[in-house]
C-alpha cells in the first residue's frame, strides 16, 4: 500500500454551506457509498450515494447542499461483505459515536476563542502540571458546582464548598499552576452516553474517536455541536484562569480493534499484528501500528487538529513506548510550528511485548533521539515513595534504606552529574536517560497505582497518622525541589485517598469506580488544608528561585553540588545561580539531624518541616538542627 499514501488535508467531511466533501481512505475496498441520517441514532436513514474511486487509496463524494448537523456513515464494500462505520476522521458525532456528523466549527467557538490563547512559559521547567479528571473534580457534591463532572463544571467561577474555600476551577487557579493534564476527555467506549440517569464511571482509556470530545461530559450527548462547544468554553476558561491544557491521549490501542473504524475502513492496516494475532502492548488487546505511513499522517494530524481547533497547550502520551520513534519526532515538529511552546511527554515504556522493535519505540531507553519530548520519571517516583508495583516497598520518604545515591540522581533530573555515582544505581540500567532537565516529568503520584497517601499508608501501617504526613511533605519537597518538570495527581495535596466501598481498602486502579472512590471531595480536615498550604508554598517557592528550574544540562552539572560524609539517609545539596545560593536538606530520618551548612554569614530559612513559601521563617548559620521526615531549604537572599 506504499503507493496509496494520501497526502492531502481533506479526509473526512470538508464543510461548507453550498457543498460538503467527503474522503476516506480505503485502498481495498469494492466500493464506498456515503449515508446521511437526520439524527445521530435511531432508524433515520435520509440519503445514500455512491463514493467515486479517487487518488491514493481514496474514495471520494462532494453533496450539494448546506448539510450543517447533518449524520453520517461509510458502507464499505469488500469481497462481498459490506460494512457500515463512523469516519475515522469524525470531528463531531452523534450519542455514543456511532455516526459522524457535518459541522461548521466556527459555529462552535465561544464569544472571543478566536483571540484565546494559553500561558505561555519562557523554559519547559517553569511548568507546574497538575493532572485532573473532568469526573472528579467537579464531580462530587461537595463542590457545589452546578453542572457537575462536566466539562461546564470547569467553567464555573466563584465555586465554594460549604466553609466558604474555593473550589472547582478558582481551587485549581489559586494552588498557582501553571498547566492541568486532563485525563481523556476524547470519545471512549466506556460510559453508554444514551443513558446518563444511570450511574457510570470510567477514566476513558479506550478510545472510540480520536478526533472528537467525549459526550458524557457535555450537558447533550446527542446533539454532536454541545460536546465541542462546552469542551472549547473549558478550555478558555482555563485559560482565562493562566492555565494551560494539556490533552491526555491514548493513541497506542483502541477499545475493540476488530469493530473500529480504522479495521473497517482498511482492514489489518492501523493494527499491528503477529503470527496472525493482535499484538499487545498495550495490555488492552491490540496497539495501534503507528510506523505505517497513513497511521502516522491519522496521529500527527490528529494532534494538529487539537492543538488548532481546540488551543491545546500539550500532549500527554499513553503508554507512549508503543508507538514508535518517527511518528514522535513528525508530530513534534509538525506541533512546535504551530505553537513553539507545547508541551509534548509521556509514558516511556509498554504494557507488553510489542511487535515493534525496541529501537524504534518512543520508550525511555531512547529518550535522547527526543529533544523537545519528555518522559515520566518512574525513577523519581519509585526512589521517594518506594516501588509502585510492590505496595509495601518503601523509599527513600517511608523509611526505606540506602536510597542517598538515587535520590541525587532523582534531584539532578536524570541528567548527568558527575557526584551521582551510576555503577551503583540499578533503577535505570544505562545511567542517566535525560539530555536536558525538561526531558524528566518528577512525579510520586498519577492517576494509575496508589495515590501517595494510600502508598504511605499501606507501606508504613506502622507509622502515626502524624508521621505520614510528615513524609508526604517531605515527598513532596523533595518532588518541588529537583530539576524537571514538577507534576502531581489532584488531590495529592491534601492526602487523597481512593477508598473501595463497602470494604476498608483503598484501590490501586479505580479506572471503573464511581465517584465515591475517584471523586475530588473538598470537605477537608484542618491538617488537610495544612498539607495545601504547603503545596502551595512549595510551587511558589519554585516559581520564585530559577535555581530550582535550570534549563540545561550545563547547568546541573555546574551549579549543583552535593554535600558528601552526611548521615544515613540525608541528602544535601546546594544550588548557585546569579542571584542568590539555595541550600536544600532532605532528612528522612525519624530522628532530627545536626547539619553542617556552608561558610556563610546567615542563612534564610524557607521550607522547613511544616512551612513552605517566600516568606522567611527564620535563620540559621553554622548549623541546623533538621527535623524527623523533612525537608530544609535557605537561600542566601
Amino acid at each position: 500500500m506504499q503507493g496509496d499514501f494520501y497526502k492531502g488535508e481533506d479526509l473526512g467531511a470538508s464543510y461548507n454551506k453550498n457543498n460538503t466533501a467527503f474522503r476516506i481512505w480505503a485502498p481495498t475496498a469494492d466500493g464506498v457509498s456515503v449515508c446521511l441520517y437526520e439524527r445521530g441514532d435511531g432508524v433515520c436513514l435520509m440519503d445514500e450515494t455512491p463514493m467515486k474511486r479517487d487518488v491514493q487509496g481514496t474514495w471520494f463524494l462532494k453533496k450539494s447542499g448546506d448539510l450543517d448537523k447533518i449524520y453520517y456513515t461509510y458502507k464499505i464494500t469488500r469481497n462481498g461483505k459490506t460494512v457500515e462505520t463512523q469516519d475515522p476522521y469524525s470531528v463531531a458525532t452523534g450519542v455514543n459515536g456511532q455516526r459522524s456528523m457535518v459541522l461548521d466549527l466556527k459555529e462552535t467557538d465561544p464569544k472571543g476563542f478566536a483571540e484565546d490563547k494559553g500561558p505561555q512559559v519562557k523554559n519547559k521547567t517553569d511548568m507546574v502540571i497538575c493532572e485532573i479528571s473532568v469526573a472528579d473534580i467537579t464531580g462530587d457534591a461537595s463542590s457545589n458546582v452546578k453542572n457537575r463532572g462536566k466539562f461546564l463544571g470547569l467553567t464555573e467561577a466563584g465555586t465554594k464548598n460549604d466553609k466558604g474555600q474555593a473550589t472547582g476551577l478558582d481551587y485549581l487557579k489559586q494552588l498557582g499552576i501553571t498547566h492541568v493534564q486532563i485525563m481523556p476527555a476524547f470519545d471512549f467506549a466506556s460510559i453508554d452516553e444514551s443513558h446518563p440517569e444511570i450511574v457510570q464511571y470510567n477514566w476513558g482509556y479506550d478510545p472510540v474517536n480520536y478526533n472528537v470530545p467525549e459526550g458524557s461530559f457535555s450537558t447533550d450527548a446527542f446533539r454532536g455541536e454541545v460536546r465541542i462547544r462546552e469542551m472549547k468554553e473549558m478550555v478558555a476558561a482555563l485559560h482565562k484562569a493562566g492555565i494551560g491544557v494539556i490533552m491526555d491521549v491514548v493513541y497506542n490501542h483502541m477499545f475493540d480493534a476488530k469493530q473500529s473504524c480504522f479495521e473497517k475502513a482498511e482492514p489489518d492496516y492501523f493494527f499491528r499484528k503477529k503470527n496472525g494475532k493482535y499484538s499487545d502492548a498495550s495490555a488492552c488487546g491490540n496497539e495501534v501500528a503507528s510506523e505505517h505511513p497513513m497511521v502516522r499522517k491519522f496521529i500527527v494530524d490528529s494532534v494538529c487538529y487539537w492543538a488548532k481547533e481546540y488551543h491545546m497547550d500539550g500532549f500527554r502520551f499513553d503508554l507512549m513506548g508503543v508507538l514508535d520513534a518517527e511518528t514522535m519526532q513528525e508530530l513534534s515538529a509538525q506541533l512546535k510550528e504551530i505553537n513553539p511552546s507545547i508541551a509534548l511527554y509521556g509514558e516511556g515504556w509498554t504494557g507488553g511485548a510489542s511487535a515493534l522493535p525496541e529501537y524504534r519505540r518512543a520508550m525511555k531507553k531512547n529518550a535522547r533521539m527526543f529533544e523537545n519530548i519528555g518522559m515520566f520519571s518512574d525513577d523519581i517516583r519509585d526512589n521517594i515513595r518506594g516501588h509502585v508495583f510492590y505496595e509495601e516497598a518503601c523509599g527513600f520518604a517511608n523509611g526505606g534504606q540506602n536510597f542517598e545515591n538515587a535520590i541525587r540522581y532523582s534531584v539532578a533530573g536524570a541528567v548527568w552529574h558527575p557526584q551521582v555515582d551510576y555503577a551503583d544505581y540499578s533503577y535505570t540500567q544505562g545511567g542517566p536517560w535525560a539530555a536536558k532537565p525538561e526531558n524528566a516529568i518528577s512525579y510520586v503520584s498519577c492517576h494509575d497505582n496508589l495515590t501517595l497517601w494510600d502508598k504511605l499508608a499501606v507501606s508504613r501501617p506502622d507509622c502515626s497518622v502524624e508521621e505520614r504526613y510528615a513524609m508526604n511533605r517531605l515527598a513532596a519537597a523533595i518532588v518541588f525541589t529537583s530539576q524537571g518538570v514538577p507534576f502531581f495527581l489532584n488531590g495529592e495535596e491534601f492526602a487523597r485517598t481512593k477508598p473501595i466501598p463497602g470494604t476498608n481498602k483503598v484501590s490501586e486502579n479505580s479506572y471503573n469506580l464511581t465517584l465515591e472512590t475517584n471523586g475530588i471531595r473538598y470537605d477537608w480536615t484542618k491538617e488537610q488544608e495544612a498539607l495545601q498550604e504547603y503545596y502551595k508554598g512549595l510551587i511558589a517557592f519554585r516559581k520564585a528561585h530559577e535555581g530550582l528550574r535550570l534549563s540545561t544540562a550545563k547547568q546541573i552539572r555546574e551549579d549543583i553540588r552535593f554535600v558528601e560524609e552526611l548521615p544515613a539517609n540525608v541528602v544535601a545539596f546546594t544550588v548557585t545561580t546569579e542571584k542568590e545560593t539555595l541550600f536544600v536538606v532532605y532528612n528522612a530520618n525519624p530522628k532530627a539531624v545536626e547539619i553542617d551548612l556552608p561558610e556563610m554569614e546567615k542563612w534564610n530559612v524557607y521550607v522547613d518541616a511544616v512551612h513552605a513559601g517566600n516568606a522567611c521563617v527564620g535563620n540559621v548559620s553554622h548549623t541546623a538542627a533538621v527535623k524527623p521526615l523533612s525537608c530544609m531549604v535557605c537561600s542566601t537572599n
